[in-house]
């Protein structure tokens, strides 16, 4: 019975020293022995070996890039006003021996550093720039950063700035002037499109202008021309026919009842060249009329 108690024990020792010497590294993590409270070594990932209860294995480090969000801080700009700045840090552990021995908490650490730049830079800015300049802050914090936590084994990727909160009577007054210069842009728009139209409509009432007396122009042309050869044509006709003076009286004849028709006509005007051809005319009826 006694051994049987011995052997389990034996074996028990046995198991908590092979869990004692074998260790598994995760990818992505680091591991930094102490051997009798001294630096010894960095496990990298995979199966490592250590000396039980001579070397230590302090908690594993994570080597992924990490975001860390810290609360609002309250910043003091240039023209003495107090702005809330909420701020993102990304970052990523090179050296896990500098990360657990040169600074207590890193994490903290980047927190402090983080405030401490934003009041140097943002003090420097007014409130103005401060709220069109997010990436000039985001450059200087994390130059600043990198440089401070180099030496801790940390690397800073990126710094974002979430929001810059201005006080409360500022963001009103921000709000009104927005407001005021929408309704001005919108009162530009509006008189512009307004001079817009009446120029067209101007355009377009010349245009119409300048067609309605090409037209004019082109009907009385075409009009002249045609009274103008309608006359050559009458002239030729009368010119090929060689017409007499009878011709002529008994034309005017025919004329007659037509000119008689117009209200106006109380006065005739008869040349004395028709009065003579209507005498001939006159003549020849009677020659032509047989005597009785």
């Amino acid at each position: 019975m006694i051994a049987l108690i011995v052997i389990v024990v034996i074996l028990v020792l046995v198991l908590a020293t092979a869990a004692r010497t074998v260790r598994i590294v995760p990818q992505a993590r680091a591991g930094v022995v102490e051997r009798l409270g001294r630096y010894q070594r960095t496990l990298l990932p995979g199966l490592a070996i250590v000396v039980p209860f001579v070397d230590r294995l302090r908690p594993l480090i994570d080597l992924r890039e990490q975001v860390v969000s810290f609360q609002p801080q309250p910043v003091i700009t240039e023209d003495n006003l107090v702005v809330s700045i909420d701020s993102v840090i990304y970052f990523q552990v090179t050296d896990a021996k500098a990360a657990t021995y040169e600074i207590a908490n890193y994490i903290q650490a980047i927190e402090q550093l983080t405030v401490t730049t934003l009041r140097n830079v943002i003090g420097g800015m007014a409130l103005e720039r401060t709220l069109t300049s997010r990436d000039d802050i985001n450059n200087a914090l994390r130059g600043v950063l990198d440089e401070a936590t180099g030496k801790w084994g940390i690397r800073v990727n990126r710094v974002e700035i979430k929001a810059i909160d201005p006080p409360l009577s500022i963001q009103e007054t921000m709000e009104k002037q927005m407001r005021a210069d929408r309704e001005k842009r919108a009162a530009v728009l509006t008189a512009e499109g307004v001079k817009q139209a009446q120029i067209l409509t101007a355009e377009g009432e010349k245009q119409a202008s300048i067609l309605k007396a090409e037209g004019q122009r082109q009907s009385s042309i075409l009009l002249a021309e045609g009274q103008a050869q309608a006359i050559a044509t009458v002239f030729k006709a009368i010119h090929d026919g060689d017409p007499d003076p009878k011709l002529l009286a008994y034309q005017y004849l025919q004329t007659l009842p037509q000119i008689a028709q117009g209200e106006g006509s109380t006065m005739w005007m008869i040349p004395s060249e028709l009065t003579s051809a209507l005498g001939r005319l006159g003549e020849l009826v009677k020659k032509d009329t047989p005597s009785s």
